[in-house]
């Protein structure tokens, strides 16, 4: 078997795309089209590895000096594999990996793996295989995520807001007044963070506009105001959750509650995993304990976001 690793340019986009449809272990957010929203921002460096000239594997990443980032502008990116990908042909990919990176200059690999609830087959081959090549885990982020066909029933203050959402005859609907959410957002992080949104207003449209049927929006109505919502990501069998915001008025009303439970019961109830996003910070070493709980009365429970430290030296 002859593995070859090339540079990604903008004219294998294609090949790119159909190859991460295929896959075990690709979601839409390692399409080019998501991907390159922000290529402005990183130097891109994504690879593909070929065996005998076909594509076996590709690998989402950007250039940092001497760092291999995969990928800076991603919660996740690691190898994302075909079918045909076993154990013994991942440790191969590393070693060619190895043998393109070292003469390129770089000097190690950050590696954020895609976590197994994204992956479609069982796809771990590269964390054995970054074991074998001495990669240590660097970060650990504690992500709530709920098992959609045996999820656990809400907490009791859970309940108590869905109540009092059901009272207030709030109503749930999908939205496309990104303005009004992104208001809402801003408002909320700036006042209990001091922070703004990930993406900009004009680059979530973006990316609604060339993913309608996956960057998807949730609000809860009160009359014709929206006092909560929620941003997902549908990643197929895993539901992520970008973004929650919810006001004075919607906190009161139980608003995210409500929206929570019209998705789990009926809009994402042949799904496997619905996955709330990390609730840590500093590199994975401070919980944020409140939030970790809120996510947690929904019957989510803690799945682990990992990344590594390949050194090439």
């Amino acid at each position: 078997m002859a593995i070859e690793v090339q540079r990604y340019a903008a004219e294998n986009a294609t090949d790119w795309d159909v190859f991460l449809k295929a896959s075990k272990n690709g979601t839409f957010l390692l399409q080019r089209g998501f991907m390159d929203y922000h290529a402005d921002r990183f130097q891109d460096h994504s690879l593909m590895i070929h065996e005998d000239g076909k594509l076996l594997a590709v690998l989402p990443a950007n250039a940092d000096g001497t760092a291999l980032n995969s990928h800076g502008g991603l919660t996740y990116g690691g190898v994302i594999s075909g079918t045909k990908m076993s154990a013994e042909r991942m440790l191969m990919v590393f070693e060619a990996l190895a043998a393109y990176l070292r003469p390129a200059g770089f000097t190690e690999v950050n590696y954020k793996a895609i976590p197994y609830i994204y992956h479609r087959q069982p796809a771990d081959e590269d964390i054995y295989a970054l074991f074998r090549q001495g990669a240590q885990v660097v970060r650990t982020d504690v992500s709530a995520t709920i098992a959609v066909p045996r999820r656990l029933p809400f907490g009791s203050g859970k309940k108590d807001g869905l109540r009092k959402a059901r009272k207030a005859g709030l109503e749930i609907r999908e939205s496309t007044d990104w303005s009004a959410c992104w208001a809402l957002l801003s408002q909320v992080l700036d006042d209990r963070h001091n922070a703004q949104p990930v993406h900009s207003e004009a680059e979530i449209r973006l990316l609604a506009d060339r993913f309608p049927d996956r960057v998807r929006m949730f609000g809860a109505f009160d009359g014709d105001q929206m006092i909560s919502a929620l941003v997902i990501f549908d990643c197929s069998q895993t539901v992520h959750v970008q973004y929650i915001a919810s006001s004075d008025l919607g906190r009161q009303k139980g608003g995210v509650d409500m929206i929570v439970h019209y998705l789990l019961d009926a809009v994402f109830t042949g799904r496997a995993w619905f996955d709330f996003g990390i609730s840590t910070t500093d590199q994975g070493q401070a919980l944020n304990t409140g939030l970790a709980k809120q996510k947690e009365m929904f019957g989510a429970r803690s799945t682990v976001y990992q990344q590594y430290r390949w050194q090439l030296i």
